[in-house]
């Protein structure tokens, strides 16, 4: 029943999201991506009410995340190179068919820099869209956001980040059930420089010891 549900589902957004590409005259930023995370749930579903990881690529590539944390049970539905306003677009076919006891997310980053004239408050605003529509379907559930890390391929937007992360840290003071994650700061030098060796080649996604340093970091915010 519950695989002909989400097959049913599945159909009915496809067509939908045509008709709005051809309105729009442009495909849907990601969908590909969703499509395949609800075609892996319908296969193999994923379990419910547990902790969800939602977000953009640095969570897409954390591919060991279940081994990290073998004390829970961690549904990962990251996808592609996502921006907060994806999350909230899609809204209702990454996140609310799971019905999270506990959501932890990591986004925003790509917000600021695929966009110029996206400012930090732009990105918080973004942000509270995105908790007041969870909250609204998800009343208790608990909130933890990754901050945004200090990737040395985008070292001019450093600045933007860290006004970011402390808009959002702030506001999520006003939130119960809320917990605001920083990994901005340990991924730095005294210096202020990024440390590198926490990032892969392309300097903007984790290498392992990054992964490492964040399983440390988020564990302790883990319900």
């Amino acid at each position: 029943m519950y695989s002909i549900r989400c097959k049913l589902l599945l159909i009915v957004f496809s067509a939908l999201s045509f008709q709005y590409a051809r309105a729009q005259q442009q495909p849907l930023p990601f969908w590909n991506d969703v499509q395949q995370l609800i075609l892996a749930d319908v296969t193999n579903p994923k379990p419910r009410n547990q902790v969800l990881f939602v977000g953009s690529s640095s969570f897409v590539y954390w591919k060991t995340v279940n081994m990290d944390f073998p004390e829970k049970t961690i549904v990962n539905v990251g996808f592609g190179g996502s921006t907060l306003q994806d999350q909230i677009r899609y809204m209702d076919y990454v996140i609310s068919p799971y019905s999270p006891r506990q959501v932890v997310i990591y986004c925003g980053e790509n917000d600021i820099a695929y966009d110029s004239t996206v400012t930090s408050e732009t990105v918080l605003n973004r942000f509270v869209k995105l908790v007041t529509l969870i909250r609204e379907r998800f009343p208790d559930v608990y909130l933890s956001y990754v901050s945004m890390k200090p990737s040395p391929s985008r070292e001019k937007y450093l600045p933007v980040y860290r006004e970011g992360n402390n808009l959002i840290k702030e506001y999520l003071k006003t939130i119960k059930r809320s917990s605001y994650i920083n990994v901005f700061d340990p991924m730095l030098h005294s210096s202020g420089k990024p440390r590198k060796e926490l990032f892969a080649e392309d300097m903007l996604h984790l290498s392992d010891s990054g992964y490492t340093l964040w399983k440390e970091l988020i564990r302790p915010h883990l319900k």
